[in-house]
């Protein structure tokens, strides 16, 4: 199998380098440097995805016909092996990649017209309301009912984890519209209105951020909330299956592009010499055998890639790939934040209570390549959990592999 790029591919690449030398301002790429979680605030993420959008760019796995750029799997790994070498964030994944397949796929005409554009333009942020206190990885446990009430569903329940929650405008939802003795079948996909009455949000403040410091995810209270039929997705009993058609775009990224870029940093700092003390990290050669293990995992991880790109590119669907590439890769972050985490020693012990707002100009203490690294360490902790643990993901790769 040829996984080189063709010569188009190559056109293409240049194209994008061109273009993200521009597109993404210094400004930016000095707020994203502050620490390695990169605090954006929602208006710089908005802004950025416009721009992506004036180019086309925005969203890019969608089709032609709802203005999508409509890129092969090869197109998009390119964009973000240049999007990542320069730091420049992805597009907010839960309208563009997760809610719009499901609306495109099975939502009516009318659900078409009403979502997509605002999607395609960042006029509208989305959430995703899947896990419950107690319902994670087994979702189809979910108790977050929506009892039909003639016009209208009224939903009670407690959504948690739910990403950036406080700048959303609408949420997609999983509720139980009915009991049945298999549960999936009892499960609907509702978007539902986070303005409507009887929606709150609290913070859930984690290990990686202080009280004061940048806020990711949250608590999502529903008490009796109203939602129109018109917002539920296809036939009602069937979310389960559109949750599934959803996770199999969570799960199926490339991941090898940030890892090179993130592996790059890494040893950038175990390279510097150390305050003080002469020498570097890099000096230890079992740190230094460490490092070099981790990059063969991950030029393992991207020739994987390269060959997935290449059954995409010759019409195939991604079906227990993308287990196997959510596994690997959340795996492989972690491993490259541990090595982050060695490399700057002591450096990572104070916490960067900065924030996304303007005025965030808090000096870090001790080199600058520091700031931050602790807490994306504790951030990645999860990243093995989310869309399905990698528990969860050997289960799938198991049954729809090796058939056991």
């Amino acid at each position: 199998m040829d996984l080189s790029f063709s010569d188009q591919d190559r056109q293409f690449q240049q194209e994008v380098r061109e273009w993200l030398a521009t597109a993404w301002p210094q400004e930016m790429r000095d707020k994203q440097a502050r620490s390695a979680l990169g605090k954006l605030s929602k208006d710089d993420l908005v802004g950025w995805q416009k721009r992506l959008a004036e180019k086309g760019w925005a969203a890019q796995n969608w089709p032609v016909e709802y203005g999508g750029a409509d890129w092969s799997a090869t197109q998009k790994y390119i964009f973000d092996l240049e999007r990542s070498r320069v730091g420049a964030p992805g597009v907010v994944p839960f309208g563009m990649s997760m809610v719009a397949p499901v609306v495109m796929k099975f939502g009516s005409p009318e659900q078409k017209q009403q979502y997509l554009p605002d999607i395609l333009e960042s006029n509208v942020w989305w959430c995703q309301g899947y896990s419950e206190p107690g319902s994670g990885s087994d979702l189809a446990s979910l108790k977050t009912k929506a009892e039909d009430k003639g016009d209208h569903f009224v939903v009670n329940g407690v959504k948690t984890w739910t990403t950036m929650a406080q700048y959303a405008d609408m949420m997609f939802c999983l509720v139980r519209t009915s009991q049945e003795e298999k549960r999936q079948m009892g499960i609907s996909f509702l978007l539902i209105d986070m303005t409507s009455p009887g929606v709150s949000v609290n913070p859930i403040v984690t290990l990686d951020q202080p009280p004061e410091g940048f806020q990711e995810i949250n608590m999502v209270y529903l008490e009796n909330v109203e939602v129109p039929k018109a917002n539920l997705i296809g036939e009602a009993g069937k979310g389960w299956t559109y949750a599934k058609y959803l996770l199999e775009f969570e799960r199926g990224n490339a991941y090898s592009p940030a890892l090179k870029g993130a592996l790059s940093h890494v040893r950038g700092i175990a390279e510097a010499e150390l305050d003080g003390f002469g020498g570097s990290v890099y000096d230890d050669p079992d740190f230094r055998a460490r490092l070099d293990d981790v990059e063969v995992q991950v030029l393992a991880m991207e020739f994987t890639e390269l060959r997935i790109l290449g059954a995409l590119a010759a019409g195939q669907n991604v079906g227990p790939e993308s287990s196997l590439l959510k596994t690997r890769g959340t795996e492989l972050q972690q491993a490259v934040t541990e090595l982050a985490l060695e490399a700057v020693g002591n450096y990572a012990l104070p916490l960067d209570t900065s924030t996304p707002e303007p005025g965030d100009n808090f000096a870090p203490v001790g080199p600058g390549y520091a700031n931050g690294v602790a807490q994306d360490y504790f951030n990645t902790r999860k990243v093995s959990i989310y869309a399905g643990s990698n528990e969860i993901q050997r289960n799938i790769m198991a049954k729809m592999v090796l058939g056991l």
